[in-house]
């Protein structure tokens, strides 16, 4: 009996020991708690409130054209404080894009041991509202840190909502987790704006961030997209998808290729088109670029759209000269862990000065998930030397380009 009792009381002893070693090893003694218990589990509801979890320590993009005021007392949604971010959309590093990502801890990239096990939890809520109504957050993202598979600690889940148009009044919007992986989640909440979506700047105030359980909230598939479905359609058009982020072959393409996405050199319609500039300058001998979802997605991240109502790809394209050369004109054809589910293309195009619409026929190709939304090739050799700008290189135009 006394060994019996001997036994029983070493175990009640090391079960606090065992207790601190589960948590230790979840990274935070809340980690180690299941989320499932709990109603919610906060981000941010007020500055410096007891309950708030991850910290807005990673910047993205062009980090000096945003500024935060996590104690703006302004007309909160909710308490004596909301967070505004002035965003500028100078371009500081040349980006054209900035965002903000929560993180536990600071500055984790997938590098550190830190997150939350937020089983349980089916969605993400927040509050925002713009300064003037109009700004638009190009994305809203859960986890998604060490995605690209080279991190020790990466994020169970990524998953994105946008993009989302705001206005002047609080509104809240919604991330749908139900059926998705949380039970290690380091990056809590992120936003992305763009440039070409804010040409002038946006104020906007976000509030009340919060993970919660929802019981009756559904799984949501990735639903069949309406037609069209708009690539471009204007530089500020939020029927905008996919970003024009894949340059190729390399990191040596920005020596070769410039891209304005809102000039104003003779639109085919509405106030902006793309203007592409290209002249062999690093060696390659070739470039061209590719719209994904997300950015610089090329199969390591699920954000794909099914667009299998779709029959054809038409957009409009117009040189400088004319007898531009484009080799090819591509939709999907990106081959990773999440691949596009097909391809199609045409090639090569012999460009006029007036513009002209082109069609990529997809009768008979599988687009029921697509993340390489649009691309093109060429390269200096097939050039005419009538195409030739004044630079030695050609200059061609883009617009409206759009699934039906």
């Amino acid at each position: 009996m006394k060994k019996l009792l001997a036994v029983v009381a070493a175990l009640v002893l090391a079960l606090p020991m065992v207790a601190m070693a589960q948590e230790q090893a979840a990274g935070t003694s809340e980690a180690a708690a299941p989320a499932e218990k709990a109603k919610e589990f906060v981000v941010y509801a007020d500055k410096s409130a007891r309950g708030n979890h991850y910290i807005p320590s990673g910047w993205m993009g062009d980090t000096s054209d945003i500024k935060m005021n996590d104690q703006y007392a302004e007309n909160p949604h909710s308490g004596t404080t909301c967070i505004e971010f002035v965003y500028s959309a100078k371009k500081s590093q040349n980006q054209g894009w900035a965002g903000v990502t929560w993180q536990n801890p600071a500055q984790n990239w997938g590098t550190k041991k830190g997150g939350f096990d937020l089983t349980g939890m089916t969605k993400l809520t927040f509050w925002a509202r713009g300064a003037k109504g109009g700004e638009v957050i190009d994305k809203v993202k859960v986890g998604g840190i060490g995605s690209d598979g080279k991190k020790p600690y990466p994020d169970s889940l990524s998953v994105e909502i946008g993009p989302i148009e705001l206005t002047n009044d609080w509104k809240q919007y919604t991330v749908n987790l139900s059926g998705k992986d949380l039970s290690y989640v380091s990056g809590g909440f992120a936003w992305v704006a763009n440039a070409d979506l804010n040409p002038e700047g946006a104020t906007f105030y976000i509030d009340d961030v919060k993970f919660e359980a929802d019981a009756t909230l559904k799984p949501e598939g990735k639903k069949q997209e309406a037609m069209p479905f708009y690539v471009y359609s204007d530089s500020r058009s939020v029927g905008n998808h996919f970003i024009p982020s894949g340059w190729m072959p390399g990191a040596e393409t920005g020596k070769d290729l410039k891209l304005d996405s809102k000039s104003k050199d003779n639109p085919y319609l509405g106030e902006t088109c793309i203007k592409v500039t290209y002249k062999d300058n690093s060696g390659n001998g070739w470039a061209g670029i590719y719209w994904q979802n997300p950015a610089n997605n090329w199969g390591d991240v699920d954000g794909g759209y099914d667009l299998s109502k779709a029959t054809k790809v038409t957009f409009w394209a117009r040189g400088l000269k004319g007898g531009e050369n484009i080799q090819t004109f591509k939709v999907g054809g990106l081959i990773k862990e999440f691949a596009d589910s097909d391809a199609a293309e045409i090639g090569p195009v012999i460009l006029t000065k007036e513009w002209k619409q082109y069609i990529i026929d997809l009768a008979g190709k599988d687009m029921s998930y697509v993340f390489g939304g649009f691309s093109w090739t060429t390269n200096m050799e097939s050039q005419a030397p009538e195409a030739l700008d004044e630079n030695g290189g050609i200059t061609f135009y883009l617009d409206e380009i759009k699934y039906e």
